[in-house]
């Protein structure tokens, strides 16, 4: 006997022993008094057996269909084996399989398909509302993953996620965290929704300069500057759990888009961006939240804010008194036709846009200029953690450059290696350090 069939047969028997009230009975197993009179009947005549349910061994009358149930096996092995309960059950929908999510989390159990997981102790952060407009803040991060599951190499989805309503904003595949890929993205967002209050990031050196106590710089980084020439704020966060939305946003969207671009065959990055916008509406339309106020906090470009000219890496420099400059190991002459002594010492900006395109200014004009030499690179090129793997996976592709031929004007081919030659030289002491 169950449980509950123990609770009520005890119940029944101090009833029968006048011990209890049929009301009060009632109350306790939560029935009328007219079934408590059934049931003393029952137990009158059949003992404690009677009072057991007419169900047992039988079928249930709401069991699943089992051509059902055997339809979801099969799509659940050959297509959605490596799947949660929840996505899953998305999915088996769309095929036409309707069933109720913890139908499909049981039937995943039972072909070894889902594990059921130990449920976490609870880790308490103080909770911070959500921002009540669209726009006031937005929360951006870099996911790197393997998101094409070996079938092209891994890259980095970098994620914009508003506060206010749990909306993805812009999502773009891109081979790294990377200043101009995060400009690209800016440049893309502020295009379709306009300029946002503030962003909210972590300390990554992109957004943030980590080099305490620096002696110099403006203490921002070309991020920050042009986040700075915008008028959008740009907030670090000091822990994961502080931008919570755009970090559950990213363990999201890892199992769902890593499955959605499986299962449309969609293997590069071209591909699978042309492919996101069609996934940010149907995830918005399954994860987004109404905001507090309707109206949106986005604002438009002001007059003198140019994008091209903004999400630029830009550089100070100061003009010698040949009016030159140096800037990644290039030497720039300024042409001007002014007098060169007015311009000696003048403090410019060098801006390079994404493409590499070189702008010198001054006092915000443009000036002339022509490439004066390239200087030879003596020190290794510092490269940031999360650019190692793009790094080298580039160089691994580059052919070796192979030597050619020494020359006849080298100095190998101009020493005489003859058995007279070598002795004389011995003999004049030129080969000491050579016997040695």
């Amino acid at each position: 006997m169950s449980q509950r069939e123990l609770s009520r047969l005890e119940v029944i028997q101090r009833v029968k022993r006048k011990t209890l009230r049929q009301r009060q009975a009632a109350e306790l197993l939560s029935v009328s008094v007219r079934q408590i009179k059934r049931l003393c009947k029952a137990y009158q005549m059949g003992g404690a057996g009677a009072l057991l349910s007419k169900q047992r061994g039988r079928p249930s009358n709401n069991r699943l269909a089992e051509k059902t149930v055997k339809k979801a096996r099969q799509l659940l092995r050959t297509h959605y084996h490596d799947f949660g309960p929840t996505l899953a059950h998305e999915k088996l929908t769309i095929k036409g399989v309707r069933l109720s999510v913890e139908a499909v989390r049981q039937l995943m159990i039972g072909e070894g398909l889902w594990q059921p997981r130990r449920a976490r102790r609870p880790v308490i952060h103080q909770l911070r509302e959500r921002r009540a407009r669209v726009g006031e803040l937005v929360q951006i991060d870099g996911s790197p993953h393997d998101w094409f599951e070996g079938r092209s190499p891994k890259c980095t989805l970098l994620v914009f996620v508003d506060d206010a309503t749990s909306r993805l904003m812009h999502l773009q595949f891109v081979e790294a965290e990377t200043t101009f890929n995060y400009f690209a993205a800016v440049r893309c967002y502020i295009m379709d929704f306009g300029k946002p209050l503030a962003f909210y990031s972590d300390k990554f050196s992109v957004f943030r300069v980590n080099i305490p106590n620096a002696l110099s710089g403006t203490g921002l980084t070309q991020f920050g500057r042009a986040m700075k020439e915008l008028e959008i704020e740009l907030i670090c966060a000091h822990s994961p759990q502080a931008k919570g939305r755009v970090e559950r946003a990213n363990q999201t969207l890892q199992d769902r888009l890593t499955k959605e671009l499986r299962l449309r065959g969609i293997s590069s990055i071209q591909a699978a961006n042309a492919y996101l916008p069609e996934f940010i509406e149907e995830y918005n339309a399954r994860f987004a939240v109404a905001p507090r106020n309707s109206e949106s906090a986005h604002r438009a470009l002001q007059k003198g804010e140019y994008l091209d000219r903004v999400l630029t890496l830009c550089e100070r420099r100061t003009l010698s008194k040949n009016l030159t400059l140096s800037y990644n190991n290039v030497i720039y002459q300024i042409q001007t036709k002014r007098a060169a002594y007015t311009m000696r010492n003048a403090h410019v900006e060098v801006r390079e846009s994404g493409s590499g395109e070189i702008t010198i200014e001054y006092k915000g004009r443009p000036l002339a200029y022509s490439v004066y030499r390239e200087q030879e690179q003596h020190q290794a090129k510092v490269v940031p953690s999360k650019l190692l793997q793009p790094t080298a996976a580039r160089a691994a592709v580059q052919p070796k450059q192979k030597r050619g031929p020494v020359p006849m004007s080298h100095p190998w081919r101009r020493f005489d290696f003859s058995e007279n030659s070598m002795l004389a030289r011995e003999r004049r002491g030129e080969l000491c350090i050579l016997r040695k």
